[in-house]
């Protein structure tokens, strides 16, 4: 079973940042990919970013994020965060951390691993954007 433990979040202007972290246990982290999704309200789950922590710490950013966003790691405590940067309005919602099978962060399956197969969702962790 997935131990997964999701932190950060919160309130911030337009502009701002933000840092979530998602652990996991060292099983989890070593043969996976890990990932967030973000909804907004009257919006359906997308994918943001995804980090193969199982293969090399390959990176993916949904086309929204890109350029704002980052995905680093810290494999020592099996963690991956997601710093967000220069917030928008358009960012608020909730954000889940996700585990998804490692073979589909290998590049073979495209930009978005996380198009494919979820298998853990985390408890979700609230972001608000807003002056």
């Amino acid at each position: 079973q997935v131990h997964l433990v999701e932190s950060g979040g919160g309130s911030v202007q337009p502009g701002g940042s933000l840092k979530l972290s998602c652990t996991v246990d060292e099983y989890t982290y070593r043969l996976h990919c890990l990932g967030w999704f973000a909804q907004s309200p009257g919006k359906e789950r997308e994918g943001v970013a995804a980090i193969y922590t199982g293969g090399g710490g390959r990176t993916f950013y949904g086309d929204s994020v890109r350029s704002r966003f980052i995905i680093p790691e810290d494999s020592a405590k099996n963690t991956v965060f997601l710093q967000m940067n220069r917030l928008e309005p358009e960012d608020t919602g909730m954000y889940y951390c996700v585990v998804i099978p490692g073979y589909y962060c290998t590049g073979g399956y495209g930009p978005r691993p996380w198009g494919y197969k979820i298998d853990t969702w985390g408890q979700g962790t609230s972001v608000t954007v807003s002056s």
